[in-house]
């Protein structure tokens, strides 16, 4: 798909113009465009293809720290004039708020880096379909117990965003998202399981192999089997890199801005106070290029720089955006909208040898439901993995939950792997928790 940056960014602008004209003293525009397609093969035969192509404008206006807002996915000129003047009409009904509004304009990117983002895949349906057909097969094959299939997904995704607001910034970029994926089921006499592999990247190079990743899904599944419960106990815990930016990311929900000034959060007043393991800092660079995460400005057009989040154990900085910010007091992070590329340090253990390390206790694998309380803390969540004896997997287990409070969880990581996930917003490596309380039969 070929995408239009001047034109769309002049859209923005014509919108802008739209919305002074309508009586906004501030006014703020984005505008996306998208498309893509993804299929799924399930027994080895074509079960899903979905194309997609979509687009959407929002414009947010304040009328004396009135906000209004409304979208719309008609693009002509009467459907813009009507959402500028929707928003307007909802404006002029809302309260007045002293924080709404713009970002600073001193704090809007005004020169930002080329992060390589953009990488189309040129591949066609019939390829895509042989692609998913050849990782659900590889999957298959591992092991004749492997009996049933969820599907290989194959997903091509390209788009762009374009913000505009009227401090006079208005910027854009292209970026693309691809993905393949597999889950399958095996059975074992009256026992099935069910596991999966998935691997996201900018560019379709830097996927897992089709082959590769049907393999791993496979073998994840079977290992499953022979699963026991365990009994009660308190036990040291690890979490693999593919869980553990879970836990970083309830710390990180715990110090941004809605939790913040809301007092919904565990980690209320911990700016310069210990919240991790003091031989752990989190550093967010948003800049790495081709990074799933990366992004040269934030929702609001903030400029997104590298700075610590969390250094040697202590909290540097809340996740704010601009209305969060000034309900606290502070400053804006550049983080409306999210995080961009957390990446937490590590020490030079390898999975295995972080294993070693914990000699006896619990390999989490997969975790489920919403146990976790982030204003006090509490994390309760059903889980499943293995059983470690002397740094060795001895078999798997089912049926249990862990629990602990965050608070003590993250304050006692004993190490962080090597093993780095790169998958994902935070990137982490496999985390050894001294301890945590499983219970099971």
């Amino acid at each position: 798909m070929e995408f239009d940056l001047d034109g769309l960014k002049s859209r923005v602008g014509d919108v802008l113009a739209k919305a002074a004209a309508c009586g906004a003293t501030e006014a703020e525009v984005s505008l996306s465009e998208g498309s893509g397609f993804s299929v799924t093969t399930r027994m080895q035969d074509v079960e899903t293809l979905e194309h997609h192509r979509d687009q959407g404008l929002s414009v947010t206006v304040y009328i004396n720290q009135q906000k209004g807002a409304a979208s719309t996915s008609d693009m002509g000129d009467a459907a813009l004039a009507e959402t500028v003047e929707k928003a307007c009409s909802l404006a002029r009904y809302a309260a007045k708020d002293d924080c709404a509004g713009l970002a600073d304009p001193q704090l809007l990117a005004t020169d930002y880096p080329e992060l390589d983002l953009w990488h189309p895949w040129d591949i066609s349906v019939p390829a895509a379909i042989d692609l998913a057909l050849e990782c659900e097969s590889a999957a298959l094959g591992v092991d004749s117990r492997i009996s049933n299939s969820e599907g290989a997904t194959v997903s091509v995704a390209e788009g762009i965003q374009v913000y505009g607001n009227s401090h006079g910034f208005v910027g854009g970029y292209a970026d693309t998202h691809h993905s393949l994926s597999c889950s399958v089921l095996a059975k074992a006499g009256d026992e099935m399981q069910r596991d999966y592999e998935y691997s996201v990247a900018r560019s379709s190079e830097n996927l897992m192999s089709a082959i590769e990743l049907g393999k791993a899904s496979g073998e994840r599944t079977v290992a499953r089997l022979g699963s026991r419960k365990l009994s009660t106990r308190t036990t040291p815990v690890v979490f693999p890199a593919r869980l553990a930016r879970g836990l970083f990311g309830h710390m990180v929900g715990a110090v941004s801005g809605g939790s913040l000034y809301r007092k919904a959060s565990y980690l209320l007043d911990s700016l310069d106070t210990q919240v991790l393991s003091d031989q752990i800092s989190i550093v967010e660079q948003p800049h790495i290029r081709g990074g799933l995460s990366s992004a040269p400005y934030d929702g609001e057009g903030v400029a997104t720089t590298e700075h610590a989040l969390v250094e040697n154990g202590v909290l540097k900085s809340y996740v704010l955006g601009s209305y969060s910010a000034r309900k606290l007091g502070m400053q804006s992070t550049g983080n409306a909208g999210g995080i961009h590329n957390l990446t937490v340090s590590h020490g030079d253990s390898s999975f295995d040898e972080l294993l070693q390390q914990m000699g006896t206790g619990l390999l989490v694998t997969e975790l489920m439901g919403q146990g976790v309380n982030t204003v006090t803390g509490d994390y309760s969540r059903g889980a499943a993995g293995f059983w470690v004896e002397n740094g060795v997997l001895q078999y798997p287990v089912h049926e249990i939950t862990i629990a602990g409070n965050l608070r003590d969880m993250l304050m006692n990581i004993v190490s962080v792997g090597n093993d780095i996930d790169y998958r994902g917003g935070i990137r982490t490596g496999s985390v050894l928790l001294e301890e945590m309380t499983v219970a099971g039969s």
